[in-house]
């Protein structure tokens, strides 16, 4: 359930409209980055994405069926804690097993199983064995998955991914405004760079033989990280095609 306008335990001062937004943000919740929905105090330039201004107070994974998570406005004890979906270090709002010890980030708990939009089908996976298109190594992270099983991406790679696109557009942003005099706290803008290294095509080239595969392969890998982005940023209902660019070398 979505509201226009709410009040939230993290922010009592001013109250948080909902809006949407194709730059990225900085979730003041989870202190990961966002983008497409949010509620926002924009006199505070305060920031949550849906996941973390509603989170449930508990809920279970079907990772992880013997858990139960509970909702924690901040790591518990003293020890630094990682998420298990994306193995990133947890510093804001989470969700977090007691009897396991595990933790997930909001948007990584509330991640779809299943990204359909007719053309390309990606499930979620706890592991996969597959090699991954953005990195090229096995193992780590959840994974999405397409269908056909060609494509698979880590969690933690579209993570990297995102987190280099946010530092990269705020370095610029602040270099435009040095000596200025302003104070522009970054929210993003731009394309996010999606690019998918050029041998792991030209391995899937190799393979294949065939450029004319190469090229579809390219296209619908760059489809897949779209979708994949759009979730791990907490807006799977929204593929944000104007900003999470594919910029794969044809």
């Amino acid at each position: 359930m979505r509201y226009n306008e709410i009040s939230h335990f993290s922010h009592p001062q001013h109250m948080l409209k909902f809006e949407y937004t194709e730059v990225l943000f900085k979730c003041d919740g989870c202190k990961e980055v966002g983008i497409g929905s949010r509620y926002r105090c924009a006199a505070c330039d305060y920031d949550l994405h849906l996941h973390c201004a509603l989170p449930s107070p508990s809920f279970t994974h079907p990772f992880y069926t013997k858990c139960s998570f509970q909702f924690c406005a901040r790591p518990p004890g003293t020890v630094a804690r990682y998420c298990n979906a994306c193995e990133k270090d947890v510093t804001g709002f989470m969700y977090h097993c007691k009897s396991c010890g595990f933790d997930l980030h909001p948007c990584c708990a509330k991640l779809p199983v299943v990204l359909d939009d007719g053309d390309v089908k990606l499930y979620l996976y706890r592991k996969v064995s597959a090699s991954c298109h953005r990195c090229g190594r096995k193992g780590r992270s959840w994974s999405y998955r397409s269908s056909c099983k060609k494509y698979n991406l880590h969690v933690a790679c579209v993570k990297e991914m995102l987190v280099e696109s946010w530092h990269d557009h705020q370095i610029m942003a602040n270099n435009s405004n040095f000596g200025r005099g302003v104070n522009n706290n970054f929210h993003g803008g731009g394309k996010l760079e999606t690019r998918i290294p050029k041998g792991t095509l030209q391995s899937y080239q190799k393979r294949s033989g065939n450029k004319g595969k190469m090229k579809k392969c390219s296209e619908m890998a760059g489809l897949a990280i779209q979708f994949v982005v759009s979730a791990v940023l907490g807006d799977p209902t929204t593929l944000i095609a104007g900003v999470v660019g594919s910029l794969i070398p044809k």
